[in-house]
């Protein structure tokens, strides 16, 4: 198996250090020293720490299991509860105290760095027409009325997660996730 470049080390401590301790309360010599690699190194990969949290939010999309919300081999509604329950899954795995990538960085850098707001915009976009692709076809199906209008409501859904993510890391408990679940699925979505 071969080894991971400097590049590779760099994007996975940062992707780590950045998930768990944020942007603030990451420095450059912290994701270093988690990668194993001499401080100096970071530069030759990254112009900035800014650099290195696009890739830290592309690898975050890319584990999302955004895959599910498109297994046609199930009905469109169970496909976008599990991929929920996935989320919620891996919230839950991390004792509830790191949140959502998205979520973190936009209240942390939204303001400040543009690049950043726009690729957090960007992810945000993917998610909600994935959810909304998977309502038009639960609508198709007969599973949800047809008259909702799919984009609104997955921009309700996404914005809803999102509120209940925050919450949870307050509480430190899966209530808003279970309640996410139970208004979306148990009453919004029948």
């Amino acid at each position: 198996m071969p080894r991971p470049s400097v590049r590779g080390k760099l994007v996975d401590a940062g992707y780590e250090t950045l998930f768990s301790q944020g942007f603030q309360g990451s420095s450059i010599q912290d994701i270093t020293e988690a990668a194993g690699v001499p401080k100096g190194s970071f530069f030759n990969h990254f112009k900035t720490k800014e650099a290195l949290v696009l890739e830290a939010l592309a690898r975050y999309e890319e584990v999302g299991r955004g895959d599910l919300l498109f297994d046609e081999t199930k009905p469109p509604l169970q496909r976008l509860r599990q991929h929920f329950e996935f989320l919620a899954d891996r919230l839950e795995g991390w004792d509830f105290n790191r949140g959502c990538m998205i979520g973190n960085f936009a209240t942390e850098m939204a303001d400040a760095y543009p690049v950043v707001r726009e690729a957090l915009l960007g992810a945000l976009t993917r998610w909600t027409d994935a959810v909304a692709s998977v309502l038009r076809s639960a609508q198709t199906a007969g599973e949800i009325d047809p008259r909702h209008d799919a984009d609104l409501l997955a921009r309700f859904l996404v914005n809803g997660w999102e509120g209940a993510v925050i919450r949870l890391r307050i509480v430190r408990n899966r209530q808003p996730l279970d309640e996410f679940f139970a208004i979306c699925f148990g009453m919004l979505l029948k």
